[in-house]
């Protein structure tokens, strides 16, 4: 059976490599969390890109519910062509729309299920899956059939702890917490992305950045999406490492810093901050 493991592109950590392929051995949905932009919703891309499956993806909304990803039973539909007397509302299976677990299922290879942030829907909507993710089965019962996998999928779940989630659940899970990277790993993370970048400009940013993270009441600290995003903007800018590195107090703010700060308070804050050096320099 192949391994997942840390690839050019994506970085990972020795113990995310173990998380994943000890799910994947145990046969058990691994739930992944972390800060937004840490790369948990990458990981099911690199995982089924690593182990050669499709990837099917499941993203979650605050309206979403479990039912969709199993089927939908589309009776508006079927009551119009009652109407207009389609000869298809004789079938009931003709209004049935197959959901993303059902795809997952249905394939007669292994695929990699990806559930993208299952925390922003209603609490119950773990619990609704329970019985499907451990049984790998479930029962339609407009058309009176039992859907049973022919292979069974590698569920990769993702949270960002927007809310907890039921013990009952997360027993049944495979847990891994992805910790932010380190300076050595995130220099990794840069290089993989951005293999030309100019190593200067790569430390001193790296240096700025987490700077930034390490500034006290900072609503949203900048994650490895937004240090890439902020990366690009220097280079194509390019912008002197010497902007980055001026030691003048009232220089706090980084230059083209809306990549990484993403509210008005974070904004405000460091305006406060600059303000204050300004009058005790």
């Amino acid at each position: 059976m192949s391994q997942f493991k840390s690839t050019d592109r994506y970085i990972a950590s020795r113990d995310l490599e173990v998380a994943v392929n000890a799910a994947v051995t145990l046969q058990r949905p691994l739930l992944v969390k972390g800060e937004p932009g840490t790369g948990k919703t990458v990981l099911a891309h690199e995982v089924a890109k690593a182990l050669g499956h499709p990837l099917i993806e499941w993203h979650v909304k605050s309206t979403t519910k479990a039912q969709q990803g199993l089927y939908e039973y589309d009776a508006v539909s079927r009551l119009r062509d009652g109407q207009l007397g389609d000869p298809r509302v004789h079938e009931i299976g003709n209004y049935i729309v197959r959901g993303k677990l059902w795809d997952a299922f249905e394939s007669d290879e292994q695929t990699v299920v990806l559930i993208d942030e299952i925390d922003k829907a209603d609490i119950e909507f773990p619990n609704d899956l329970l019985l499907e993710l451990d049984r790998m089965q479930f029962f339609v019962y407009e058309t009176r059939h039992t859907v049973v996998a022919k292979k069974r999928p590698i569920v990769i779940i993702t949270s960002n702890n927007e809310k907890e989630l039921p013990d009952a659940f997360l027993r049944r899970c495979f847990f891994h917490y992805i910790r932010f990277p380190d300076r050595e790993t995130m220099e990794k993370i840069v290089h993989s992305h951005y293999p030309n970048i100019k190593e200067e400009l790569a430390h001193d940013a790296l240096t700025v950045f987490f700077k930034v993270r390490d500034v006290p009441g900072l609503k949203k600290k900048p994650a490895t999406s937004e240090l890439l995003d902020w990366l690009k903007l220097l280079m194509v800018e390019d912008l002197s490492p010497e902007i980055l590195r001026a030691r003048e107090p009232h220089v706090v703010i980084p230059p083209l810093h809306g990549a990484l700060l993403k509210n008005e308070q974070d904004v405000h804050l460091f305006e406060r901050i600059a303000f204050l050096n300004r009058r005790g320099a």
